[in-house]
């Protein structure tokens, strides 16, 4: 188990644990602290497919409450060849996750945000907007995002891809599952095929006037197209 924030802590994968980590937690609930357990599955791993990777998924979320005492859980399950949260396959296995916890408990879960593509291109946009009517259609109360450029390259996060995430979100909320499919499916094709050349985008002082703190004309031009793009898809953006 790796110690982020002082209150918050990861699950080792899969459905592992260690004494470092029993107790951190046991000095942080012994001292009322609000505590998040992260824990983010792997498709193509240990698990298997989808429906395996699923019930694993499952399972950690419902241990970091009755094993580890969390207050909420942050999910993300994760593309192994990938590294990212935004594939087909880890899109579906976080929303039937997502689905079947909100019709059967009360519990708090989020999810995080690992795209292919770097800040500063519309692919990182549709992917971002891709999980965001994801977890929205599925029930999550939270969303944690984005770490652009599958989250290992420095500098690669701007807010302009958390304002597509909270944008979309805003826009699914009250539509229909299958009309968030039929908007999924086409989305994310649009993409899928790029994940081997997604473009690397540009770092924060490439893309955000460091002085005002506000995303370039170029970066702005964009989300804009982004916007129009997900708007003919179907999904009505306010931009």
């Amino acid at each position: 188990m790796r110690g982020c924030d002082p209150h918050e802590c990861s699950q080792l994968n899969e459905l592992k644990i260690d004494m470092a980590g029993l107790n951190m937690l046991a000095g942080w609930t012994a001292n009322g602290n609000t505590v998040m357990i992260e824990q983010m599955p792997m498709f193509g791993g240990y698990c298997g497919g989808i429906e395996e990777t699923a019930i694993c998924d499952v399972a950690t979320t419902l241990a970091s409450f009755v094993l580890f005492s969390g207050n909420f859980h942050l999910d993300g399950p994760i593309h192994i060849r990938w590294g990212i949260t935004t594939s087909r396959e880890t899109l579906q296995i976080a929303g039937h996750v997502a689905a079947a916890m909100d019709a059967n408990t009360d519990l708090l879960i989020a999810n995080q945000y690992y795209t292919a593509a770097g800040p500063c291109t519309e692919m990182c946009l549709l992917e971002t907007a891709a999980q965001a009517i994801t977890d929205t259609a599925s029930g999550r109360e939270l969303l944690s995002g984005v770490a652009a450029s599958r989250g290992v390259t420095q500098d690669k996060a701007t807010g302009m891809e958390a304002r597509m995430m909270g944008e979309a979100a805003m826009a699914t909320a009250g539509m229909r599952v299958p009309e968030v499919n039929r908007i999924l499916e086409k989305m994310v094709s649009s993409y899928e095929n790029d994940y081997a050349n997604a473009p690397a985008g540009r770092t924060f002082r490439e893309c955000y006037d460091t002085l005002t703190v506000k995303p370039t004309e170029e970066y702005r031009g964009i989300y804009d197209r982004a916007v129009k793009k997900l708007s003919g898809l179907g999904l009505n953006l306010l931009g």
